[in-house]
């Protein structure tokens, strides 16, 4: 459910300029496990040279085990379009991978190429999509990935080794320095974003009305006089489209025409449907844009909604109820237990 705030689990690397050409000449290495790979360990003239490493791997990892590895990733599919950009869509802040004994298990996955991997390290390693999401991601692999090809490439570039203290400091400050860039590029953004979404009003001969947050809603059926209040549970007809092209990226139809029920004003939802819906009363049908800032942002979600998109929600929301009591205490019964967990569920599946 692209409402939802998961992020795609997948850590991916940049460096790829560098990596680029790297992968441009030679061939690729190959462990037992099936595990093809490029590794490049930089000189002290500030070149690259190629790396070997035996069939049983690196003898060095031993060493770095329980430390945490800080390295740029990109992940690739079969076809070359990108899945992830660690650079791009983590600002600049490495991603952060725990270092352990690398069992059987995970042999063919992307824990064994890591340990294949040193300080300074570039690489570009390519893995059978069967094998990595079996063995990495336990799932099925996901159809737009089988389309794309049989294999999935990994590009990375090693910052650095530190031990879990040094790590944590560096997250902390790193988590600090990324708010406030997020903070000053959704401010930013969200100026254009409401030019470009006047422009739309205006083209369309829509009238539209703009919430103090920055979203604008469309009424087009009255409904009841009855508005949603914060922690009622509202369950809600959509369809989501990109504002720039019109495309369709996830819709309440393409599971079975069944509504969409959440807690309104909980933050289980992007903002801009936290405070869109509450504009609308039981019954009522029209239209939400919704400023990037007040949805995905800069990250964007998965491969249909890039960075910075401004997103339209054709909506209908059709019933509003009180949110189920808590047993005393705060403790949850078997029937509230059962109700999250059909929730979680429904909810991960759209």
């Amino acid at each position: 459910m692209f409402l939802q705030r998961n992020f795609l689990s997948l850590a991916l690397v940049a460096g790829i300029l560098g990596l680029a050409s790297c992968n441009k000449g030679g061939e690729f290495g190959k462990t037992p496990s099936g595990i093809e790979y490029k590794i490049f360990k930089s000189t002290s003239a500030g070149k690259y040279d190629a790396r070997d490493v035996s069939a049983d791997g690196d003898a060095t990892y031993k060493d770095r085990i329980g430390k945490i590895m800080a390295l740029h990733v990109e992940y690739r599919t079969g076809k070359d379009s990108i899945l992830f950009n660690s650079r791009k869509q983590q600002m600049g802040f490495p991603v952060r991978v725990p270092l352990d004994t690398v069992r059987k298990a995970q042999k063919g996955g992307l824990e064994e190429a890591i340990s294949l991997l040193q300080p300074g390290d570039s690489a570009v390693f390519r893995f059978n999509v069967d094998t990595i999401f079996a063995k990495s991601f336990r799932q099925p692999v996901p159809p737009f990935m089988s389309k794309a090809g049989k294999t999935m490439t990994m590009f990375v570039k090693v910052d650095k080794v530190q031990s879990r203290e040094e790590a944590m400091a560096d997250v902390q400050k790193a988590q600090v320095e990324q708010q406030q860039k997020t903070e000053a590029h959704a401010a930013d953004q969200l100026k254009k974003d409401d030019v470009v979404i006047q422009e739309y009003i205006k083209k369309n001969n829509l009238k539209a009305t703009k919430d103090e947050s920055g979203v604008y809603y469309v009424i087009t059926n009255a409904g009841s006089s009855v508005k949603p209040k914060a922690g009622q549970v509202v369950s809600v007809l959509y369809k989501g489209t990109l504002l720039e092209n019109g495309k369709e990226f996830d819709s309440s139809a393409k599971m079975g025409n069944k509504p969409f029920d959440f807690p309104l004003g909980q933050g289980q939802v992007i903002p801009g449907w936290d405070k869109g819906i509450a504009q609308f009363t039981k019954g009522a049908k029209g239209m939400l844009l919704v400023p990037s800032s007040l949805a995905y942002g800069q990250r964007g979600a998965g491969a249909d909604i890039p960075a910075d998109a401004i997103l339209r929600f054709d909506v209908e929301l059709v019933d509003i109820k009180n949110a189920p009591a808590q047993p005393a205490g705060g403790q949850m019964n078997e029937a509230d237990i059962r109700r999250q967990i059909e929730a979680m569920q429904q909810q991960q599946g759209k």
